[in-house]
């Protein structure tokens, strides 16, 4: 057995939620990240096409209208259906677009996969397997789809749902088909998800485990660090799980999570996207968002002369939903 972090915690039950999705452009409901406090109450915002303003902050709102207008910029004359949201705790900013809208997971949803793993060792009041600790890095590190099949059947779907349940990401809808890549997700569920990790005041797992977690996501392979990265300024510390697969319909997903750390910065974006002509497209659409995120959140940083601007793999799926209808 392996020494990994995963000290007890109570057990909770399953819920299930009803899918559906909401029109391209629909205003995004309000929304509390949980964990983070009464301040940062998310206002509803209407997509970018209508103009309106994405962002809100309590502390620099000078900050949240210049944001809000270089995101709409960024998209602008883009193809791709894109949902964003994006918390900063060090400014209390918050930005949504499109974001209780239901796209296909691709393979971001393994960063749900690990949480529900590190959850149950805890409730099991063990640590972390050593297969359990391979599969991890595998899915998270490499992306690979056996490890993330593995982990997904032997949770089963009342352990992974109990695991959304936590995280209050309650508009997410798992496959029940073990097609876990077609997963129903949104963007402020997704931030959900993150806020498991990179938030303190969350409560889901141990700060152990999180660390854990946002250290794999730290480790992944070059080619897949496209994305939300770009654009990072160096000395962030860059975690990041991204999908991406074409399908029959409405083209390639195309989806990005990221985490951004360092001493004097804390924020995390969730990118997702379909409609996209080619991978390359979708990658394009979303690194133009994530540029002006950075560059608005760190003006006095520097971009990183390692931050990857690759699409990844020449237009190879990430082999995580099938291309026809099920």
């Amino acid at each position: 057995m392996s020494s990994q972090p995963c000290p007890a915690a109570a057990p909770t039950g399953a819920a299930t939620r009803p899918a559906r999705r909401i029109a391209v452009g629909a205003a995004a409901l309000a929304v509390l990240l949980p964990g983070l406090g009464t301040s940062a109450a998310y206002a509803t915002t209407p997509s970018a096409t209508a103009g309106a303003n994405l962002c809100a902050s309590t502390r620099d709102p000078a900050l949240a209208a210049r944001l809000s207008a270089d995101i709409a910029a960024a998209r602008s004359g883009r193809e791709s259906t894109v949902a964003v949201r994006l918390w900063d705790t060090e400014k209390q900013l918050s930005c949504a677009d499109n974001a209780d809208a239901h796209f296909d997971s691709a393979s971001v949803v393994k960063v749900t996969i690990m949480g529900a793993v590190l959850r149950r060792a805890e409730e099991e009041h063990r640590f972390l397997h050593d297969a359990e600790v391979g599969d991890l890095k595998l899915m998270i590190i490499k992306s690979d789809n056996d490890a993330a099949t593995r982990l997904w059947d032997g949770l089963g779907l009342d352990r992974l749902q109990a695991f959304l349940k936590l995280a209050k990401a309650n508009d997410t809808v798992l496959d029940r088909d073990r097609h876990w890549g077609l997963t129903q997700i949104t963007a402020n569920d997704e931030m959900k998800v993150l806020a498991v990790f990179a938030s303190s005041a969350a409560n889901v797992i141990t700060p152990s485990a999180k660390a854990y977690g946002l250290t794999l996501m730290s480790q992944v392979q070059g080619d897949q660090r496209w994305g939300t990265p770009y654009g990072a300024p160096a000395g962030i510390r860059v975690q990041v799980k991204n999908g991406w697969a074409p399908r029959a319909t409405h083209g390639w997903r195309i989806n990005s999570l990221g985490v951004f750390t360092s001493p004097g910065s804390n924020y995390r974006m969730a990118v997702l996207t379909e409609d996209n002509t080619t991978k390359a497209y979708g990658v394009e659409t979303i690194q133009r968002i994530a540029e002006v995120v950075h560059r608005d959140l760190n003006p006095a940083g520097s971009t990183a002369s390692t931050t990857p601007s690759a699409s990844g793999p020449e237009e190879t799926s990430d082999g995580s939903t099938p291309y026809t209808a099920k």
